[in-house]
């Protein structure tokens, strides 16, 4: 039985999981739509306005309207909202949606820490500036309150890694001392909002990334579903923490359609793997076995140490030939 028969919405991480700069990666939209249950993108990325992800996803072939999409920009405005009045001044780094959805919101977006915004709201802007970082400062200096939509250290593109929305408010942190409030994952605010919308009881959270998607997902107590097409790899999943564990593994979301059982941790694929030490080691296999099968049988062994493997070590050239794409 297909793991979406025990489910009733997908809640779906966008960069790494669905696309990569934009680009589709290859099978997600396919099984997406081919998806008996509804979905909701739920992206960190505060750059764009739920409307034009929506058109963007349109253009990739998903059928998604503005409803279907949560950004992390909504979230840090709602954040923001429990210690704001409407018409109070803010002061807002990010780009230009975010700015209007904050006015949208009944609050006054200055230009200036002259101003005296109550509240410096930040997210990523790639046009992002010395002097824009500086004002963000100097409010929050001065008494504002300082929340940001993500603390994503990293985006992924399809040329690599780019610099996120956590590297840049790195910046101000080291200049003011001050730690903001994050809005986004990993924190389950985003989850909840989503599920509500679909009136979801039983929703799977899909995502790339284990220190934003997953360990959300797993705050807000739902299966999470962790994909191999973004920031997290084999040696990661290896080594994560409790709270940043997914409940079913595949490599990518062409993978919904298998049953629980098969995307679980566990031995597959003809594939042993037991303890030696402080390595772990992986056995046997056959021609037909696969990476993904291999990383689930070490992935049962793996989290039930109190620490993370020294080595995998492959034992059988089944093994090898599985583990050759690891690192």
């Amino acid at each position: 039985m297909s793991l979406l028969a025990t489910h009733d919405a997908l809640l779906l991480d966008l960069d790494g999981t669905v696309w990569e700069g934009g680009r589709a990666i290859p099978g997600a939209v396919e099984a997406i739509n081919a998806s008996p249950v509804p979905g909701v993108y739920i992206t960190n990325n505060a750059m764009r306005a739920p409307s034009d992800v929506a058109e963007k996803l349109r253009g990739i072939g998903l059928n998604a309207v503005e409803e279907d999409v949560v950004t992390s920009a909504q979230a840090a405005i709602e954040l923001a909202a429990r210690s704001l009045e409407p018409g109070d001044a803010i002061y807002v780094i990010g780009t230009s949606s975010f700015k209007e959805l904050a006015t949208r919101a009944g609050y006054v977006v200055v230009d200036s820490a002259d101003d005296k915004p109550k509240a410096v709201l930040q997210g990523l802007d790639p046009e992002v500036t010395w002097a824009q970082l500086s004002e963000a400062a100097l409010a929050i200096r001065g008494g504002a309150s300082y929340f940001t939509s993500n603390l994503d250290t990293t985006l992924p593109t399809e040329r690599g890694l780019m610099v996120g929305n956590g590297s840049m408010v790195a910046a101000v942190v080291s200049a003011t001392g001050v730690t903001p409030t994050s809005a986004g994952k990993p924190l389950p605010a985003m989850m909840h909002t989503a599920a509500r919308r679909l009136g979801a009881q039983r929703p799977l959270v899909v995502g790339d990334r284990l220190d934003t998607d997953i360990e959300g997902g797993n705050a807000a107590g739902m299966p999470t579903f962790q994909v191999l097409t973004g920031v997290s790899g084999h040696i990661a999943l290896v080594e994560a923490v409790k709270e940043q564990r997914p409940t079913y593994v595949a490599d990518s979301l062409h993978e919904l359609n298998l049953s629980a059982a098969e995307l679980s941790p566990g031995a597959q694929g003809g594939f042993t793997a037991r303890v030696d030490g402080d390595d772990i080691l992986l056995e046997r296999g056959t021609a037909g076995s696969t990476s993904i099968q291999a990383l689930r049988t070490v992935l049962e062994v793996a989290w039930a140490l109190p620490k993370p493997p020294a080595l995998i070590r492959p034992m059988s050239d089944d093994a090898y030939r599985a583990v050759a794409d690891w690192w």
